[in-house]
Order: C-alpha cells, then sequence, then structure tokens
C-alpha cells in the first residue's frame, strides 16, 4: 500500500515538472511599443509676426503683421529662401527663422535642422543624355561661366537684417511711455504693444510705418547706434546706391 502512494505520488511530481518546464520554455509575446514620431516644428504668433515685418521691409510682403500664416505670407517666405539658399517651402522651419535672425524658444532649439531646409546646389546629371563635340562643350561651359560671373557681379550683395539691441530697445520704450505711445514696461523686448507704440511715433514723424525698431527709427528718436550697426547701415546704403 505504501509503494502504491509512494508511486502515484512520483507520478504526480513528475507531470507537475513537465508542465512547469513546459510553461518556462514557451515565449512570452511581448508587443513592441511603436516609435516616438519625431517633434514637428511650429513657429509661434510673435514669430510669424517679426517675419512678416522683415518680408514687408524687403517688399516681399504687402499687408499688416498679423501672425497669420496665410497665402501671401508663404509666397513672401518662398522669395526670401529662394535668396537666401533653402529649399521653397514657404515654411518657417528652423533654418530659414535662424536666417531671419529671429529667436528660436527653448523647445525649438531642441529640434535639430532638417538638411532637406538646405538647398541643393549640385543637381544629379540627367541620364540617357547623349555627349556632344568636344569643342562645343567647351563653348558652352565657357559661356556658362561668364553668364554666371556676370549675373553674380551685378546681382548686389544682400545685408543681414537690422537688429536692435534690448537696451535701444528699452531705450524707445521709456521715450514713447513718455509721450503715451506705451503703456507697459521696459522690458527690451519687441512685443505687440512695442510695435503698436513704434507705428504710433513712426506715423507721427512722417515715416515708413513698419512696426519695427530699424536704424531709421533709432535716429529719428535719439538713440544711437552701435558700432556694428553703423557699419551695415553704411554697408546697405553703398549697396543701393553703388558709387560709379
Amino acid at each position: 500500500m505504501l509503494r502504491k502512494i509512494i508511486f502515484v505520488i512520483s507520478i504526480s511530481l513528475m507531470f507537475s515538472m513537465a508542465a512547469f518546464a513546459q510553461e518556462t520554455s514557451s515565449p512570452t509575446a511581448v508587443k513592441a511599443e511603436p516609435g516616438k514620431k519625431p517633434a514637428v516644428f511650429r513657429p509661434t504668433k510673435d514669430q510669424i509676426k517679426q517675419v512678416q515685418a522683415m518680408l514687408k521691409e524687403k517688399k516681399l510682403y504687402t499687408s499688416e503683421p498679423s501672425g497669420k500664416y496665410d497665402d501671401a505670407t508663404r509666397v513672401g517666405i518662398r522669395s526670401f529662401q529662394k535668396d537666401n539658399g533653402l529649399t521653397e517651402t514657404g515654411t518657417l522651419n528652423r533654418a530659414t527663422l535662424e536666417k531671419f535672425g529671429v529667436e528660436l524658444t527653448d523647445s525649438q532649439k531642441m529640434i535639430p535642422v532638417s538638411p532637406n531646409s538646405i538647398a541643393s546646389k549640385d543637381k544629379p546629371a540627367d541620364k540617357g543624355t547623349k555627349s556632344k563635340p568636344a569643342v562645343k562643350s567647351t563653348i558652352s561651359a565657357t559661356s556658362s561661366t561668364a553668364a554666371t560671373s556676370a549675373a553674380s557681379e551685378e546681382k548686389p550683395k544682400r545685408m543681414p537684417p537690422f537688429r536692435a539691441t534690448a537696451d535701444q530697445v528699452k531705450a524707445a520704450q521709456k521715450m514713447m511711455k513718455e509721450k503715451s505711445m506705451y503703456a507697459g514696461d521696459e522690458t527690451g523686448k519687441l512685443d505687440d504693444a512695442t510695435r503698436d507704440g513704434l507705428k504710433k511715433f513712426q506715423e507721427g514723424a512722417g515715416m515708413k510705418v513698419t512696426g519695427t525698431l530699424n536704424a531709421a527709427t533709432l535716429e529719428k528718436m535719439g538713440i544711437a547706434l552701435t558700432d556694428k550697426q553703423k557699419a551695415d547701415a553704411a554697408a546697405a546704403s553703398t549697396t543701393t546706391h553703388p558709387k560709379n
């Protein structure tokens, strides 16, 4: 009787161990977590306004800065991108904002510049193009080089956008506050309230109303330019009105 009990217990243990081994050896299905989508670069409303104001100065945009991504803004951005070696997307990506000189937010600085934002100068040759005689090819290359050189000489070098310093913005805010054209604090930031005050000042001074603190507005306010700003203004004047 005892032997039978021991035999039954032994058989039960063998079956239990076999079942445990089978469970342990069977693979567990683990669902892979889907990869995170890359962050999308989006400009702020204030950044769009700054770009619209700069485009307006460059005659690439005619409406008032609204901070809205409209068709006219996209057309102006494409023209700017074309002139600055950027891919003509009509969107304010990181490379375009940096080319405008617009300050990025902390979250935007975490997103790297896309290689697709930079226009490629080297275009691949067309496949299946028949080879031409060497003499004609040389003449064509010489003519093309001469035409490119002439075009580069005729096209004036584009100057970087004018940017006022924080101290200059503070001085302008203080002056406009004394003239009741601005009611905010002297922050040194070119915000919407400051731009509205600049428009009032420019309109009252008979200047072009842009809402930006350009060199002409600073001089009209009696605020001194930095040495670099003076040099850039002189270079821009020489480029616009070249000496014969």
